[in-house]
């Protein structure tokens, strides 16, 4: 799965909305197979124009239904205190990229089942929508079992495709193998049942192995059957990603075990250096950036509650006429979403595959009121799993390097 989008659509709520390289290739297929469609379903008094027409608008809309499913696990990620970092849409649908990974069953289950709720609200009021239209439930029926050459209006044609693959989406959604989201209602289920997460994880990801063997093995078999080769090398590459992300996720469950019972506060680094929000950008420069090096710091409040972080190109950029009246709260990256910090008494194995700390190299570590307690970077979460390793080993000696 792509892990940033190459090219950003928009922002939504401060979240990126992009699309991988990938999402061009599967947008162009289904224009392509969906123009010809068209042409079928409206006779042979109709231009290809329309029909082409009707292909853009049923594709850019079933990719507006896969975001709008990807932004419910993201309201309802939000609401439950996990920033999002962005939502990438790419040849197999979307993914919302949490800043971190959830800390209760309940939370998990809220996030999961939230974009499947989505998509059926959106297949439900396509539905309604095309009875209102067709005049009968039998009529809207008929255009969503659309056969060349059928009585059906075009825009009975694209309520009915769009309902169609909603319906599929969400029921292909709801298998349960993760990471899919039936995965990750399994995993919640697993988690509030034994009260362990990697356990319900483990659980989660082996029946996500399961289903990416059942796919890959449907189609090989479809490759050979004719007209549904396309179909069969299709599922065969979604059992393989889907295999390829249930192994991962165990890979980093048996990872993330080996620090069960460490907090972030047991690694973090207690005394930071923060720079003031009210400070100016030449003060800043002189004083913090020169004298530590680093590539940015924490911005805090008078109160000392955490705001942000600086980072040295930001402060650069100002013109130097400017510095000496500029202040840092003007030029810092806010963090609107929370995804620069993390609770101190947050288990530090929540911090695993974190993508603030991945593209920054350290987080925030603040306490429930957000005053600043510390840093937490990658380099201390790798010593803590080299040093749990060790501990392991007879003698205790250190684990080869990898």
């Amino acid at each position: 799965m792509p892990a940033r989008a190459a090219l950003t659509l928009f922002h939504v709520r401060g979240i990126r909305i992009g699309v991988d390289y990938s999402w061009f290739v599967v947008l162009f297929f289904i224009i392509l197979w969906l123009s010809g469609f068209y042409e079928s379903v409206l006779g042979e008094g109709s231009s290809s124009g329309s029909a082409y027409a009707l292909a853009v608008l049923s594709a850019l809309a079933f990719f507006g239904a896969i975001l709008l499913h990807e932004l419910g696990h993201a309201v309802v990620a939000m609401r439950n205190g996990i920033g999002i970092t962005e939502i990438t849409l790419w040849l197999f649908g979307g993914v919302a990229h949490m800043a971190r990974d959830t800390d209760s069953a309940g939370a998990e289950f809220r996030i999961a089942v939230a974009g499947p709720l989505v998509t059926l609200a959106i297949a439900i009021t396509s539905v309604a929508v095309g009875i209102g239209l067709a005049g009968s439930e039998q009529g809207f029926l008929d255009a969503m079992l659309v056969e060349d050459g059928a009585e059906v209006s075009g825009g009975l044609a694209v309520l009915g495709w769009i309902a169609t693959l909603n319906i599929l989406v969400l029921f292909f959604n709801l298998i349960p193998a993760f990471p899919l989201d039936g995965g990750r209602i399994a995993r919640a289920a697993a988690w509030k049942l034994t009260g362990d997460r990697n356990r319900a994880t483990r659980f989660a990801a082996g029946v996500g192995q399961g289903f990416s063997y059942l796919f890959m093995g449907i189609g090989i078999a479809l490759v050979f059957v004719p007209g549904a080769a396309f179909t069969g090398i299709w599922l065969a590459v979604i059992g393989f990603l889907l295999g390829s992300a249930a192994r991962g996720a165990s890979r980093q469950t048996r990872i993330t075990s080996r620090i069960d019972g460490l907090s972030v506060s047991d690694v973090m680094d207690p005394e930071p250096v923060a720079i003031p929000d009210d400070t100016t950008v030449e003060r800043a420069l002189d004083e913090f950036f020169l004298r530590y090096r680093w590539p940015w710091f924490p911005v805090t409040d008078a109160a000392r509650r955490f705001r942000g972080m600086l980072a040295r190109e930001a402060a650069e950029s100002v013109p130097d006429a400017d510095r000496s009246s500029r202040r840092v709260d003007e030029v810092f990256e806010p963090d609107s979403g929370e995804s620069l910090q993390v609770r101190g008494d947050a288990p530090l194995s929540s911090l695993i595959g974190n993508d603030a700390l991945r593209r920054l190299g350290a987080l925030a570590a603040v306490d429930g009121e957000g005053h600043l307690l510390g840093i937490v970077t990658a380099d201390q979460i790798g010593r803590a799993l080299r040093d749990a390793l060790a501990a392991e080993r007879p003698g205790g000696e250190a684990p080869p390097s990898v």
